[in-house]
């Protein structure tokens, strides 16, 4: 296999990453790597892996956020507010 210019791991989106990760493993299942680029295969299939948990463990905790700030603001609407009666047509968020 030639040598090729990759992307470095943590520039590519979390899809590419995936891509490229599948794209390794098919390629060692296939047994279509030459036995000298085979540690140079499995450090990139590393490489890439290591990227996409970081770019998981992020969205976990930014989404954890969003969602604690909104319930936070929600917290605090119904504290401020008094219960709405059953004519409000107010959507509860």
């Amino acid at each position: 296999m030639t040598e090729r210019k990759k992307t470095p791991a943590k520039k590519l989106s979390f899809g590419e990453a995936v891509g490229e990760v599948e794209q390794i493993l098919e390629r060692l299942e296939q047994e279509e790597v030459d036995i000298d680029d085979l540690g140079r295969e499995v450090q990139r299939a590393v490489e890439l892996i290591k990227v996409c948990r970081e770019k998981l463990a992020r969205t976990d905790r930014e989404v954890r956020e969003l969602v604690a700030d909104l319930q936070e603001s929600n917290d605090e609407q119904m504290v401020a507010e008094p219960t709405g009666d059953a004519d409000s047509n107010e959507a509860p968020f």
